[in-house]
């Protein structure tokens, strides 16, 4: 799902984000997850997905989640840095 031309516009969004965490703000991103009910629905789109058993309203839904995740990947490793950051001063 990562293009080469996604990666500025991605990185645009989340680093003025990431530049709004503080340590505690951070240690609670890091602590988020998904519920129980919504992992269920990514595992079983993720199982249909490798053996191409998605109708395609399932893939969009399916490249949604992605896409999302991979937003949430990058600010908790923002936060991970931030928090290495402020324990190393």
């Amino acid at each position: 799902m990562k293009t080469a031309s996604s990666t500025p516009v991605l990185e645009d969004l989340v680093n003025p984000l990431g530049d709004c965490l503080t340590p505690e703000s951070a240690r609670r991103l890091l602590a988020l997850k998904a519920d129980s009910k919504l992992q269920a629905r990514l595992d079983d789109l993720a199982e249909r997905h490798i053996s191409g058993k998605l109708t395609p309203a399932e893939q969009a839904e399916y490249g949604r989640y992605v896409s999302y995740s991979t937003f949430v990947a990058i600010l908790k490793s923002k936060a991970r840095q931030l928090l290495a950051n402020s324990s190393a001063e």
